[in-house]
């Protein structure tokens, strides 16, 4: 048999291979099984070279999702105007969580504190004592996104995590500038019970947090997810950090007590001293003090 034009051009190597899968039956398991592996490779290929071309935009949509959920939960989504051009009104800092001072020598636009805890000299393992938030390990430092109203300090907006019923729930919480009452709070990412624990997505649930008080007067959080409903006692607008009671309380979801638990546990922890304490309590001293 003459060699077909195309087939000149390859090398001996591949003719041969060619030449001996012209050669099997077609209805033998080798030929089934080498054009089937021919067939994965190309395909893996394919979808290896289309990940590597979508990266860059896969991390831009992830970025832009982050940025719009920030201007969610601080208030500032605006339809007249580009999520890119509004976050650039926030002022975005990095915190070293032990001391609550700002760290001037990281890059605060690339850093990643979920991505932090991979690096060996950024990780700090959490005794399981202190791990209400089952999160088992986080890194040295935090971001944080302050907003600014003329000048001055508005609000401070804080990434949370911490486990649920079945996964780990990350979300940020807007604080106002006392540095003690919730403006708000948005989960992007959880993987709770439909029904059930995913009403914390719900906006009617995710609005009674506003207002709501995190210390109590020793400094302590106390801020928690309760069963049942909060039992209003009189008007408590103006408690800061006294008082006990339904200023710090926010109702339970029905069906989903131990995704509330999961909710209080990783409150307790961010708002404590391994987590934003020391840092918010900064803020508070400095509010104090003007």
């Amino acid at each position: 048999m003459s060699e077909s034009p195309g087939n000149r051009n390859l090398p001996a190597d591949n003719r041969g291979w060619l030449a001996r899968l012209r050669a099997m039956p077609k209805d033998s398991v080798p030929r089934t099984l080498l054009v089937a592996a021919l067939v994965s490779l190309a395909c893996s290929i394919l979808v290896a070279a289309a990940a590597v071309s979508l990266r860059p935009l896969q991390e831009q949509n992830k970025l832009l999702n982050k940025q719009k959920n920030i201007l969610s939960v601080a208030g500032l989504l605006d339809e007249e105007r580009s999520i890119e051009e509004a976050f650039a009104d926030i002022d975005v800092r990095v915190v070293d969580l032990q001391t609550g001072e700002y760290v001037s020598d990281i890059d605060a636009a690339r850093f990643d504190q979920y991505e932090a805890v991979k690096d060996p000299q950024l990780v700090v393992a959490i005794a399981a004592s202190d791990d209400v938030a089952g999160i088992r390990r986080r890194a040295r430092y935090a971001s944080v996104y302050l907003v600014r109203s003329e000048g001055e300090l508005d609000k401070i907006i804080l990434p949370v995590n911490g486990y649920g019923l079945w996964s780990t729930m990350y979300g940020f919480v807007a604080v106002e500038r006392d540095a003690n009452t919730v403006a708000g709070l948005q989960f992007y990412q959880h993987a709770e019970t439909p029904g059930l624990g995913s009403e914390i997505d719900n906006p009617k649930w995710l609005r009674k947090w506003q207002g709501k008080i995190i210390f109590d007067q020793q400094g302590n959080p106390q801020i928690e997810v309760i069963r049942g409903k909060v039992r209003e006692e009189g008007d408590w607008s103006g408690a800061t950090r006294t008082g006990e009671g339904p200023q710090y309380q926010i109702d339970g979801i029905a069906g989903a007590t131990l995704t509330g638990n999961g909710v209080t546990n990783m409150m307790r922890y961010w708002f404590g001293s391994d987590g934003f304490g020391p840092y918010l309590r900064r803020i508070w001293e400095q509010e104090d003090k003007s």
